[in-house]
This record gives C-alpha cells, structure tokens and sequence, in this order.
C-alpha cells in the first residue's frame, strides 16, 4: 500500500542493511529435537508427536511491562516479563539483556520487525550489557520465572528520533551445548520523541457502545408494557468488570469520539424499571436495575462534554441490506425507520444531541452498492477502511481520512493497521505490551513520515472490543497524551478536514469486497421473512384502538433482525426471526370467530348469531363481518343478497354477538361462510364455514297450528271459567301455566366463553 511507503531517497537504515547482508547466510548450528516434556497439549495444527522448541525458541520470553511506553529525557526504562523454558534441558549460566535499535525507518520497517520471531545474528542488535544484565544460574525445564530489568533512558544510545527496535533476550547453556547462546528473544518497539514533532498528526479513535441483541417482541399486557428479555445476559456486561463497564469507566478519561447503538441505550434504560426474562416457557422478573442505574449514571457523565455519533438503531448490517436485502420490498424502510428513532433515543436517555450523519458498515468495508445503502436514509459520511480503499496515486505518507467519493458522500477511511492494533486476546499481559508498542511506533511513524504536513487520521477500533482490548485501547491513549507527536480530534471535524489531493476517491468495485465478509452476510430469506412479519403486523395493527403498544415493540424487534451483532450466528438468527413472527401470530390469534354448529331455520326468516371474541387487552376496531350464502336461491342475507357486512368493534378481553338477518326460499341446506376483513379489506384471520338447514313451512302445517292454536284458545276458556267457579266456591280442576318464550340472545358486554356453540342449535325468527 501507498501509506506503507517509506521516504524515496533516503539511504537504506541499518536494519536494511543487516538484513541485506544476511539475507544469503545459513545461520543455524546442529540442533538436537526431543519430545516435549510434561503435559502439555500438542499444537492444534502439529501431526504427530510434538518436539521440544530449540535454538532461540528454547525460551518464551514475555515482557509484560513497559514503562514508560514513550519515555522522555530522564526517564528510567522499566521492562519486567517472564521467562519459560519450553525446551527438555536445564539451562545454565544465563542473563537477561537488553537489545536496543536499530532505528527504524517507515511503517513497512515496523511491519517486518514484527513478523521475526527467532534470534538472527546481525540483524538483531548487540546486548546492552554492563550492570544492566540480569544473572539466571538455573531455569528448569517446564519452570517459569519473572524478571525485571530497570535501564536510565540516557544509557539506549537513542541517538536520534524515532522508533526503535528494542529486544529482551536470554542467552545460556545446556547440556548440549557449552558455549553461550541465545535461547530465547522478545521484540517490541521504543518510540523516541521527547519533543514535540513540528507538525502533530490528528488523531480522531472511535469508541464504541455496542452489544448484541436482548429484548425480544414480547411485552407485558401491564400499562407500562414490561419489556421481556430473552436472557440476562447484558447484566453481566454493565457490571463492574464487565465488557461495558470498562468501556464507560474507561472512556471518560480519553479523548475518544463515543459511537453509540441507540437499542443499548433503549435496552439499559429498560432494565432500570421493571422488566421480566425468558425462562423457558415462562418468564421471571430482573433483578438488576441496580447496576442498569450505574451504568447509564457513569455514561451520561463521561458524555456530557464528549462528542458522540448515534449509528441507526440496533446497528443494520448495511452490507447485507445492500447485497442480499435491497431488491425485497421494505428492506430499505426499516433502515429510514432505524436512523430516524436514533437520535431521539439517545437525546432522551443520555441528554446529549448526538450526530447521525455517519454509517460505519462491517470493517469499513465499502462497494458501491453499500455506500448506496449507507447514504439512504440520510448519512453523508460512510466510515471506511484503508484496506477497502487501496491507494494507487503513489503517495509516500499516509493521506488525510477524509475523501471525497461522489454524491456528496465523504469516506472517513480509517488507518487499516491502527484500526485492527487491538485485535485477538489481550487477556495476556505480553500481548497487551506488544499491541500497545507497536500501536505507539506506527502513530510515530505516520507523523515521520511527512514532518511537514499535517494529517488527519482516524482510528476505527473493532465493534465490541473485551474489557482487556478496551483496557489496552486505554492504554495506548494514555501513553500518547503528552501529546508529542499526536493531537486528538473529533469525529465530526476529521470528517471535515482538508483531502489529500492524490488520495484515491475511487470505491472499490462489488467484485472486490471480500469474500469472507460476503460470507457471514444475512440470507436473501432472512428479509424475506421480516417482510412477511411486516405485512402481518400492518394488517394486525389497523384493527386495534392502541397501536403504538404493538407497533413500537415489533418495530424495534424488526431492527434489532437485522443486526449486525448476528454475524457469525446464523442460527441463533434465525431462531430470532422466528420468535417475531411466532408471537405475532398468537397475538393476531387473539381475535378470532367462535366455531359454530350447524343452524336450523324453522321459518322463512330469522336471525344468524355470528360470535367474534377478543382476548387483547386493548380493544379492536375497524373489522367487519363478512356472512356469504353459498346457496342465494335457498337462503339469501340482508334482503336478498349472497352476502352481509356488518361492522364489529369489541373491548379488550370481551366478545360480541353479531346477528345476520336470513330468508329462506326452499328447504335443504346452505353453507355459509363467515371471515372477518380489515376495513380497507384485507382478509383477517380464517374463515369458519357452517350449514344452515331451512325447513319451509307449507299451508297443511299452517292449518295444523291453526288449529291447535284454536284448541289452546278454547282450553283457556274452559280454565278461565273453571277459576271463577272455584273462587264463588266450586270444586278446583287445577291450575294452568304458560311457558316463558325465550329470547334471542343478546350483544354480550363482558367476557364470553369461547366454547363452540351447541350441536343442534335452533334459530327462530
């Protein structure tokens, strides 16, 4: 890469030439390999037995401090580590020293440097020696034992700025082999610049506020809507210790851009009220608002004078909105719908207005289909990865983030070797060291690279960094604000600085993005499955008199599908999707016909009673009814016709009773079908089919009944005039009674079984 590029001109450094020189030689002595002692596990990538480390691999030298990182005039150089005999021998007569140089010149120098793991004679420089040597008569085979060696900063022969190489190595014998060699070496870097650079790289490090996922669609039916988590998970996070803690705690003190998802902001604050967790079928309360309180307390403090950038809620993954989810339908509205919640989160939970003109998808890597997606909910700014935009003008420094890309769309292109600095496990504390070193030596050695001008570069961390990669992030700023070499800047205004004229504006083509990227992308069925969920809760949510208590949660839920915290978890993915659309349709279920029996008309007109039955707890409108006679001839609805609308509105937890006027013409069957619609006509719910059976009434049972009902009259007669016999004294014949006529039901206003109806139900008019 351009940046990579070392000054044109210049003589070759010593370590070139060392190399150079070295380059042909065949170093090495008879070296005798044995099976590695004790209960170590073999190598993951090793066939067969494992051999004992020889040579200058006899020992694993760790240098877990280096104090100070970027030492002035004055400073005393405190390395201290620990020393492991890997090999099968006892080594003897051993020292610890010290290496320093060569001076290193350029970022490609740093690079080399680190790759060397074995001692090379020439390349590697002579041992300090003198009273800064440290005597080890006996290490053991499999022992392990601390060192420390403390050096004036004046006795390095640091004898000009810059980086330097500097190695601790020790040097011993073993039973094969009498003569002192070197067993073991460690190389890091010594940045030297006490002080100041006549021109001071701008450095902008993002800090992010990012977690996976947490809250599920679900809600209590309470007033307040408790949130259901799917575990208690983030807790573990917000806790002292935690991933996020240290984030907060430690991000206070740096001079950092925050970059925040809004949906951790919106779940924290969740968790400080009421909220329930999933426990298998069931749910149980939380119990840690206590720590949700803290955390958010800690964070609205470190932010109030900071600079943060809200990205859309719950972080969308653009590149696989833009490669598998921007040709199907509403894809691209759930991002509009994502930026535009951000910033009203953020201001309501942490009072800060924050910027969301910026898009940062996965690595900062960029096609021209991504930065599309990016920009299409209103961002101007795509955050970029060096390595995504190779430069091909042949600049010898490395040029300003900010790049114009067309569209009126700037790339902050951060610094690839920076950005990933703090990659891999940094629970050690070796590792820790030699991240922190290296990262001092290339800040270094960008601003070395044009003392005499200015640039601004931009430093974007991994998304969810460990508490031990935060705590060397921290680290590594501290180490830099003396503010010799670097000064800080914020996101906002490196977006905004000057471009490198022959910086590349050019966006990588689709073809270049890579493939390893393209691989851990959201399936094309993954949006197709949220379209789905989507068109379901538009046709549930224009039924119901409160929305908002269903749309509000499913639409955060629908954001949160798309994550990119789902990388790498297809299936956990998958099983989130599922939970949406599986609750969904319980809800939408909630309000239903109740099965109905067979119906026997008596008459040629009567009344159909048509249940619908709603278990919400709010109450539902906007649906009608839908009676269809599937023999108009046989038994024709509202005055004639195949088919009867009427409208139905119901409470929360009630049912209602709707009734269908119905003539019959002929007797036999017809088969109705009743369906609730939307009322924009949108079919709701299944439809319930059931036969009504029409018994016509012809003139011979008419004159029947006539003539029972004249028997009936002539009956009562003889009763009314056997009563009055009675009263003046007459013998009693009994009493008559008549039977009470029962009504049709009526509209119920309470909560109604929701039991079918009976197996021989009757309807007269």
């Amino acid at each position: 890469m351009a940046e990579a590029a070392d000054f044109q001109g210049m003589n070759p450094s010593p370590a070139r030439r060392w190399l150079r020189r070295t380059a042909s030689l065949i170093v090495g002595a008879p070296l005798i390999a044995g099976l590695l002692a004790g209960p170590a596990a073999p190598s993951a990538h090793a066939k067969g037995p494992t051999k004992a480390p020889t040579g200058s691999r006899t020992v694993d030298v760790s240098l877990d401090t280096l104090a100070p990182s970027a030492p002035v005039e004055g400073d005393t150089l405190t390395v201290s580590g620990t020393l492991t005999n890997k090999g099968k021998k006892t080594i003897t007569d051993a020292e610890v020293d010290l290496r320093v140089g060569p001076r290193l010149s350029g970022r490609g120098e740093i690079d080399q440097a680190a790759k060397r793991t074995g001692y090379l004679p020439g390349s590697d420089p002579a041992k300090l020696g003198g009273s800064y040597t440290l005597k080890v008569p006996k290490l053991a085979s499999g022992v392990s034992q601390d060192f420390a060696l403390a050096v004036p900063v004046d006795k390095l022969d640091l004898d000009a700025e810059g980086v330097y190489q500097l190695g601790v190595s020790l040097t011993g014998r073993t039973s094969d082999y009498t003569y002192d060699q070197v067993l073991g070496i460690q190389r890091t870097f010594l940045p030297w610049q006490p002080e100041d650079t006549k021109k001071k790289t701008e450095l902008t490090f993002l800090w992010p506020l990012i977690a996976s996922a947490h809250v599920t669609a679900e809600t209590g039916s309470d007033e307040q809507q408790t949130p259901v988590f799917a575990n208690d998970d983030l807790a573990l996070e917000l806790a002292p210790g935690g991933r996020l803690e240290q984030l907060v705690s430690l991000g206070r003190q740096l001079p950092v851009t925050w970059v925040i998802d809004p949906d951790l902001l919106a779940s924290v604050d969740a968790m400080t009220k009421n909220y329930r967790v999933k426990s298998g079928d069931t749910t149980v309360a939380g119990t840690n608002q206590t720590i949700a309180k803290k955390w958010l307390t800690d964070l609205q403090a470190a932010v109030k004078d900071g600079k943060v950038v809200a990205l859309p809620f719950a972080d969308p993954d653009l590149a696989s909105i833009a490669h598998r989810g921007k040709n199907v339908s509403g894809a691209l509205s759930h991002l509009q719908t994502a930026t535009e919640v951000a910033s009203t989160t953020v201001e309501t939970v942490l009072h800060v207005k924050p910027s969301t003109d910026f898009a940062w998808p996965v690595d900062g890597a960029i096609d021209p289909s991504v930065v599309d997606v990016a920009t299409s909910a209103g961002a101007h700014k795509v955050i970029a990865r060096s390595d995504s935009l190779e430069e091909t003008g042949g600049l010898l420094y490395t040029p300003t983030a900010a790049r114009p890309i067309g569209g009126g769309t700037t790339a902050v292109v951060s610094d690839y070797r920076l950005s990933t600095a703090f990659t891999g496990d940094m629970a050690e504390a070796g590792a820790s060291t030699l991240a922190v070193q290296k990262f001092l030596a290339q800040t270094l050695a960008v601003t070395e690279q044009a003392p005499d001008k200015q640039r601004s570069i931009v430093v974007a961390p991994q998304r969810t960094p460990t508490a031990a990669q935060a705590q060397t992030m921290a680290r590594a700023l501290q180490a830099l604000t003396a503010e010799h070499w670097t000064e800080p800047l914020d996101l906002t205004e490196a977006a905004e600085q000057k471009p490198d004229a022959q910086a590349t504006t050019q966006v990588p083509r689709a073809s270049q993005y890579p493939k390893k990227l393209r691989s851990q992308e959201l399936p094309t069925q993954a949006f197709q499955d949220i379209r789905t969920t989507q068109n379901s809760l538009d046709s549930f949510q224009v039924i119901l008199t409160q929305p908002d208590r269903v749309v509000t949660p499913f639409g955060n839920a629908i954001n949160r599908s798309v994550s990119t915290s789902w990388r790498g978890s297809p299936l956990e993915a998958q099983r989130y999707r599922d939970s949406i659309r599986t609750y969904l349709q319980g809800l939408t279920n909630e309000v239903q016909l109740i099965t109905k029996s067979d119906v026997t008309l008596s008459g040629r007109s009567a009344t159909i009673p048509v249940t619908v039955q709603n278990k919400l707890v709010q109450g539902v409108d906007h649906l009608v009814l839908r009676l269809t006679s599937g023999n108009a001839t046989r038994l024709n609805l509202n005055d004639g016709g195949a088919v009867a609308e009427k409208p139905v509105e119901i409470g929360g937890g009630h049912s209602q009773s709707v009734k269908f006027d119905a003539a019959a013409n002929a007797n036999g069957q017809a088969q109705v079908t009743a369906r609730l619609f939307t009322a924009d006509g949108a079919p709701y719910g299944e439809a319930m089919t059931f036969t009504v059976k029409v018994s016509e009434v012809t003139p011979t049972v008419l004159l029947v009944i006539a003539g029972g009902l004249l028997l009936l009259v002539l009956a009562g007669i003889r009763m009314y005039t056997h009563r009055k016999r009675t009263v003046a004294g007459g013998p009693s014949e009994g009493d008559g009674g008549e039977p009470e006529q029962p009504s049709d039901p009526e509209s119920d206003t309470g909560p109604e079984s929701g039991n079918p109806s009976g197996p021989s139900e009757k309807v007269d008019r």
